[in-house]
């Protein structure tokens, strides 16, 4: 369509009539629910169809506003922040990073927690999703890494930001953890101060995390030519109780471990308990290192050394990858540090003692 067909009428509009999302639709040849997309820049749009939609928009100078914005797109004005994340620490955190990325735009956020072993997971999101009408869809790990929940999302046309420890979808819709390079630096310094039997506690098998921090564990070990004994590996759940019980097995080999990296720091404090019921002293006789670096890594004595994971940080760069179509922003191009664990040196790790 041209100027000149707009100029003589042939759009159908009368002279001074506002134009709506119907007479986007309608001279475009497409659906409202398309037009919808195109105004809220969801991927799932072919290009030719937007390019057409978009030049109908210009010409006929239409200007959604927010409310009307809105019902077009069935969207209330909610994030959803869907988690299964077993460590409360973590996802507090979670949530204040989220918050910090929200406010002033008008959204709030409602906090949805769930079970990914429930065979009836994907059917419970689909009817939260619905029943919100959400704005869009924040996952951390390991919801993020559930592509039957994504198939959901991606039908009901929800935008989505996924966290992981791996890059699982394109970039406007990930944040990426890289979690393995944590681990990687946990395991040169436990070898660096010269432990050789060393204790890993690793997440529940159903979380990718925990495969790449054992991963990245074992990589720097081999590294330091440091094998990590399969007897010296217990599986945890990411909780403290876990972590107990996990350590409780460790700790009561002969030898024992003289040091145990855990997957998080809830488990790290699991070891902590055992091994003051043992009469261990941490870091003589046994040295610790956890993951996250959650404020409690700082409040416990000894203090603990841990991988520090920006989790609030994260919580805040998911949210804003969210945000930016509505910003008139490429999240895929948004100016964001990449995420990078790093070791936070205390003192419940030492170098081994004769």
């Amino acid at each position: 369509m041209t100027d000149d067909d707009i100029a003589s009428g042939r759009s159908g509009l009368k002279p001074g009539k506002r134009p709506t999302i119907n007479d986007v639709a309608r001279i475009a040849g497409v659906s409202k629910k398309t037009v919808s997309r195109v105004i809220n820049q969801s991927p799932f749009v072919r290009e030719e169809t937007r390019v057409k939609v978009s030049a109908v928009i210009d010409e006929l100078g239409f200007t959604p506003d927010v409310q009307a914005r809105g019902l077009a797109f069935r969207r209330s004005f909610l994030v959803g922040l869907i988690y299964d994340n077993p460590s409360p620490n973590y996802v507090v955190n979670m949530q204040q990073g989220v918050l910090d990325a929200l406010r002033g735009s008008g959204l709030e956020l409602v906090v949805h927690p769930c079970d990914r072993a429930n065979p009836n997971l994907v059917a419970e999101i689909r009817a939260f999703v619905e029943r919100q009408k959400l704005f869009g869809v924040i996952l951390p790990p390991s919801v993020s890494e559930d592509e039957a929940v994504i198939d959901v999302l991606r039908d009901l046309d929800c935008p989505y930001v996924r966290i992981a420890s791996v890059s699982l979808d394109e970039p406007g819709r990930m944040l990426v953890t890289n979690d393995h390079l944590g681990a990687a630096e946990a395991g040169r310094h436990l070898a660096d101060l010269g432990h050789r039997r060393i204790g890993f506690i690793s997440g529940p098998a159903l979380f990718r995390s925990s495969a790449q921090r054992g991963g990245g564990l074992r990589g720097a070990l081999a590294e330091k030519s440091v094998a990590l004994d399969e007897r010296y590996v217990a599986q945890g759940a990411y909780t403290f109780e876990s972590g107990v019980e996990a350590a409780k097995v460790l700790l009561g080999l002969d030898p024992r471990p003289t040091a145990i990296f855990t997957g998080n720091d809830e488990m790290a404090l699991g070891v902590f308990k055992v091994a003051r019921d043992m009469g261990l002293e941490i870091p003589r006789d046994l040295s610790v290192v956890g993951y996250d670096d959650l404020p409690m890594a700082s409040r416990v004595w000894p203090n603990l050394t841990s991988v520090r994971l920006p989790i609030r940080d994260m919580g805040r760069m998911a949210a804003e990858k969210l945000l930016a179509p509505m910003r008139g922003l490429d999240p895929a191009k948004l100016d964001q540090p990449e995420v990078r664990p790093s070791l936070v040196v205390r003192d419940s790790a030492a170098a081994l003692t004769a």
